[in-house]
């Protein structure tokens, strides 16, 4: 007998679910279809660096601004300001892209 409800960690890496059933419109696969077009911010967060407003306004062109993140460290991948994944950088024909390398799994139930 098929499961009535599935909870999102029951879904793959590639957003699909593993419960084949519901592939054919008549299950919860089909009730997901409404988030689908909703708009969500993704943030990819090479690393961070405090420093006083007076340091900040004696940057110019040129300025080097040192992070908190080593050379070859994962980057922190955020979706709607909620750590998500960890990744790392790539280039794209000539754009920057992430490949997820981690999932980062929520403590909320």
């Amino acid at each position: 007998m098929a499961k009535d409800t599935f909870s999102l960690d029951e879904l793959d890496q590639s957003g699909r679910s593993d419960l084949s059933e519901y592939d054919s419109g008549l299950g919860p696969a089909k009730d997901l279809e409404a988030v689908y077009d909703i708009p969500v911010q993704i943030s990819a967060v090479l690393g961070k660096s405090t420093m006083q407003v007076s340091q900040l306004l004696k940057l110019g062109r040129g300025a080097v601004v040192e992070l908190d993140r080593k050379v070859g460290e994962a980057i922190d991948i955020y979706v709607n300001n909620r750590l998500v994944a960890r990744g790392e950088v790539v280039v794209v024909e000539d754009r920057l892209g992430i490949t997820m390398t981690e999932i980062i799994k929520s403590d909320r139930g």
